[in-house]
């Protein structure tokens, strides 16, 4: 599925100028400095290898991705015959300083964006006691140089003037007819045989290794499966960012003149400021909710289920449009039932991976979710997988397990109405297999942790109420910002008194608590800093629902 030879340089430059090699439409921007471009044309002038470069063939069904030019090339419309997989960077820096006449868009050392042309100093070049890359100079996009330590200033404005500081115009390198030009026009300028004979010395030992200098190439044969073009380029791309799903499926889709990003932008921002959802929904990742797209659309087709990503990236725009819609109204619902659940703010979701089968749930049963069995049974899931801790890993069996098992067990009515049976080898697993000690509690200290944002949840849902001025911690309150996570016997007490901090260094000892009923608490045991705020009359300034 792959096959490996050496090309020219300057043939791979040609086909990014005709348009015939492009990038992907997924790959990120072009990224390279000032410097790190002039060290690479060093390399390459002084026939250094600098790594072999991945394609892949463009076209048959599988392969249809956006495409998109190369910087600073004019794109017309043509479809590519390969792609660039790995060396993006590289081939952007050789093509826009060597063949581009526009000036390079890069950046400074202090990532300002900049504008250059590149020359070689013909003087320096063909010196052997001169490192290239000090021989490797970038001029403004007006081709000018100023040195403001050395007070000095360097005019390459005109060919006259190139000739006269022996530079050499780098964009021309590849232009036979124009190389043969400057250098005629070079040697009448300045009719010295010395020059001339350097000029001749920098022509054999410098230009005409770039010229002929070859590259690995590993060109990828278009049969390859999706998944396959995701993981190669995770594999080659390590210092970058992650390719995700969402990112190939967009380009895949573009390829059709759907622009997914735009839909999944406008779908978000319904979603979150649908009523009733409180915002919950920010916490919906791009990849998750395409998931969540694919199982509704195997599950409509009567199709197996599975989340594996060859299957995600197999997603058809057809069976995308065919099924957005609903799912969308069924992730409202999702948040609507993590408010009833006592989750209030998308940062307080202990699983956002849960977002993926409880969507798909709230879909396929529609109005069936207010049913009382129904609801009390996705409520005994959602929990099972909360305080089991069962969604932080690899969660790709147990969506499909849930989903499956999950789906008949919740809509079959039971003898007990209010009691729902379980553990009848019916249930999904993360029911089945659900455990939580009390000794666990102990143990959540972190607030990231997704029981110790359960404990929260179930606390605010029971209704706790502020220490002083006796409100619940209901919805309306902890969406203020005046309402925290707060110890109830104060740190410094717990310290001083040399308590075990196994014991009061997690959820135990917190709860939900005004920031002005923290501030009055002091470092004391709640015995003492009640009487305290009963003595200051806090409870008369705050309201006097306490007990």
């Amino acid at each position: 599925m792959s096959k490996s030879n050496d090309m020219q340089l300057q043939e791979i430059v040609k086909g990014i100028k005709g348009g015939t090699t492009q990038l992907p439409d997924f790959q990120r921007g072009w990224i390279w400095d000032d410097d790190r471009i002039r060290r690479l044309i060093a390399s390459i002038s002084c026939s250094y290898p600098i790594g072999a470069v991945m394609f892949l063939e463009y076209g048959g069904d599988g392969m249809r991705f956006k495409s998109r030019t190369f910087t600073n090339v004019k794109g017309d419309g043509k479809k590519p015959e390969v792609l660039v997989l790995d060396g993006q960077q590289r081939l952007t820096s050789v093509y826009c300083a060597m063949c581009s006449l526009a000036p390079v868009p890069t950046w400074s050392g202090k990532r300002e964006l900049i504008r250059r042309y590149y020359y070689l100093d013909i003087a320096k070049c063909v010196d052997p006691n001169i490192d290239r890359v000090e021989a490797v100079l970038s001029a403004s996009a007006n081709k000018t140089r100023q040195n403001r330590r050395c007070k000095s200033f360097l005019d390459l404005s005109t060919r006259q003037k190139e000739f006269r500081e022996h530079m050499f115009p780098l964009n021309i390198v590849f232009n036979s007819i124009a190389v043969d030009e400057w250098r005629v026009e070079y040697r009448d300028y300045h009719k010295n045989a010395v020059y001339d004979n350097r000029m001749r010395v920098f022509m054999a030992t410098v230009l005409n290794p770039i010229v002929t200098y070859t590259i690995p190439v590993i060109q990828l044969e278009r049969t390859l499966p999706k998944e396959a073009v995701c993981q190669v380029f995770e594999n080659v791309n390590t210092g970058g960012v992650q390719l995700t799903i969402f990112d190939l499926v967009t380009a895949t889709f573009a390829a059709e003149d759907f622009f997914l990003r735009e839909d999944w932008d406008k779908r978000q921002t319904a979603m979150i400021k649908a009523e009733g959802t409180f915002g919950i929904l920010a916490a919906v990742s791009q990849t998750d909710f395409l998931v969540s797209l694919t199982v509704l659309s195997q599950y409509r087709s009567k199709k197996t289920l599975s989340v594996k990503r060859k299957e995600v990236l197999a997603l058809t725009l057809e069976n995308y449009k065919q099924n957005v819609g609903d799912l969308v109204e069924g992730y409202i619902k999702v948040a609507r039932f993590l408010v009833e659940q006592g989750v209030y703010a998308a940062k307080d979701v202990p699983y956002t991976t849960q977002f993926v089968p409880l969507s798909v749930f709230m879909t396929i049963l529609g109005i069936r979710t207010q049913d009382e069995m129904v609801k009390t049974k996705l409520t005994i899931w959602y929990w099972c997988g909360v305080f089991g801790e069962m969604y932080g890993g690899a969660n790709d069996v147990r969506y499909i397990n849930d989903l499956v098992v999950g789906l008949p067990w919740i809509q079959r009515k039971e003898a007990s109405y209010t009691k729902p049976h379980l553990y009848d080898g019916s249930e999904p697993i993360t029911v089945s297999q659900g455990f939580f000690h009390p000794e666990r509690l102990y143990g959540l200290k972190s607030r990231s942790g997704a029981a110790y944002k359960g404990v929260m949840a179930i606390i605010a849902k029971k209704g706790a109420k502020d220490f002083i001025t006796g409100r619940s911690m209901d919805l309306n309150e902890t969406k203020s910002d005046n309402v925290d996570i707060h110890y109830i016997f104060p740190q410094g007490y717990c310290e001083r008194a040399k308590l075990d901090k196994l014991k009061w260094n997690c959820v135990v000892n917190k709860t939900l608590l005004a920031s002005q009923t923290n501030r009055m608490m002091i470092d004391k045991a709640p015995s003492e800093y009640c009487r305290y705020m009963e003595h200051d009359k806090a409870i008369e300034r705050f309201g006097e629902n306490v007990r």
